[in-house]
């Protein structure tokens, strides 16, 4: 039986052990210790599903990094790219073309109150720089404010940006960056007992951050709309709206970043609007057209974008708005919305993986919550449910975690895991009976963490 790129399974598996090869002989990779590694092989993938060097079909409830919103190889998006290669492959950014100007139209019809104008990027850190970029350059001010648990990509601003221990290595302390305590109810940093607490408290602690760091001294707060890597922690109701009135309260602009959880992952085309706030910069990259070619961008309101009418801005990028990625990035969008993969996304969530995560949470002692929306969710695995003692520590791994993910991966399903937690993020395309092969096995593989409970 051949694979879905027709690959020969012996030809496949002759490729995979020369591909594994030449990577661990040339290829850097990133986050890691290079001579501990042993890459997994993707020889082949198709809508919800990869399959290894040896043949083996895995679930991708990862959906990789939590960007193929779309599923692998959509022939749509697939065609399109393949179109515009034959007619334009690449073109300077400060020339238009039809794909960039296409994909900043639907992009824009889509985002919250009036962020119309798009500045495109090649990926998610960089549409952070540049947000940050233009956020000081608008008021003149130069301090961030960003929350602890996050992640806003690699790049030097948006490493020191992000509250998560790829920081440290990367932190002097000297970026102009603040960061403080978001709300996180499981975990909460302010003693709270309920969610009117929580988003009370953690506003008052933000507004004391603002006023203990000047609040004419800073140009933006930046927050994931729904904190994706850190642990999918929902704001809870009220807290963004707080944010937003601290914003307008001290003339500090904010960024809303949707690099993960934007484009249907949480079941609307942007995660902010579960929560009817209007941002003044938007950053998103993955789902925009699921990484099939780099692309990332910041949505703009008019009057961030005013202040470059008769200014330079000072930035730009050799790849910006290239056609082939927005290409992709047409093809994605208008699929997603006659397909109604938003809505899928939606209602995956609500009717198929939010309740039978829940029921897996009262079978499994190793679940101490369970979050999410859409199809970007979270299991918090402890060691402890009184306790909340987490089953890996923070910033690290334990054997209960790797015999858990290993078990998943051997009866055919892929995760997303960071630290103590798992993550279901599958794509967005996904049918109710892959959904629930895939809880079948993570039912399986969660009796593993069981066993690590004390």
């Amino acid at each position: 039986m051949t694979l879905p790129n027709g690959l020969d399974p012996e030809v496949a598996r002759a490729q995979a052990a020369r591909t594994y090869e030449l990577d661990r002989k040339h290829i850097f990779h990133s986050w890691s210790a290079q001579a501990a590694l042993k890459p997994m092989v993707v020889s082949a993938a198709q809508g919800s599903y990869v399959w290894d060097g040896d043949g083996n079909r895995l679930l991708d409830f990862s959906s990789q990094l939590v960007n193929t919103n779309i599923g692998h190889q959509h022939p749509k998006v697939v065609a399109a790219i393949q179109e515009q290669a034959g007619k334009l492959c690449t073109i300077a950014p400060q020339h238009a073309n039809d794909a960039r100007s296409e994909a900043a139209r639907l992009i824009a019809e889509r985002t919250p109150g009036e962020l119309n104008r798009i500045f495109f990027t090649d990926g998610g850190a960089d549409a952070v720089e540049h947000a940050v970029r233009m956020a000081r350059l608008h008021t003149g001010r130069y301090k961030v404010l960003a929350r602890y648990r996050s992640y806003h990509g690699g790049t030097e601003t948006a490493v020191n940006l992000t509250g998560d221990p790829r920081r440290w290595p990367n932190d002097h302390g000297n970026a102009g960056i603040v960061h403080f305590f978001g709300p996180f109810l499981y975990r909460s940093q302010f003693h709270a007992a309920t969610e009117a607490e929580e988003t009370q408290r953690a506003l008052q602690h933000l507004e004391q951050t603002i006023a203990f760091e000047g609040p004419s001294t800073i140009a933006a707060i930046i927050l994931e709309s729904v904190p994706g890597t850190a642990g999918i922690m929902i704001p809870p109701p009220g807290y963004l709206a707080g944010v937003r009135e601290l914003c307008d309260r001290y003339g500090i602009v904010l960024i809303a970043d949707e690099v993960m959880a934007g484009f249907g992952r949480t079941g609307k085309w942007f995660a902010i609007q579960h929560f009817d706030v209007v941002p003044d910069l938007i950053t998103f990259a993955k789902g925009v057209n699921s990484g099939y070619v780099p692309l990332g961008g910041v949505a703009i309101a008019p009057h961030i974008a005013a202040t470059f009418d008769d200014r330079a801005y000072p930035g730009g990028l050799t790849y910006s708005g290239h056609p082939l990625a927005t290409a992709a990035a047409v093809a994605t969008i208008n699929a997603m919305t006659e397909e109604r993969i938003v809505e899928n996304a939606a209602d995956m969530g609500e009717r198929v993986l939010g309740p039978a995560l829940r029921e897996l949470a009262e079978r499994h002692p190793s679940i101490g919550e369970v979050r999410g929306l859409g199809v970007f969710w979270a299991l918090e695995l402890v060691r402890d449910r009184a306790t909340r003692e987490p089953l890996a520590p923070y910033g690290g791994t334990s054997q209960a975690m790797t015999e858990t993910i290993a078990t998943a991966k051997a009866a055919g399903l892929l995760l997303f895991v960071n630290f103590n937690r798992v993550h279901v993020v599958p794509p967005c395309t996904i049918s109710e009976a892959e959904a629930k092969e895939g809880l079948a096995i993570l039912d399986q593989a969660l009796t593993v963490a069981d066993s690590f409970v004390d």
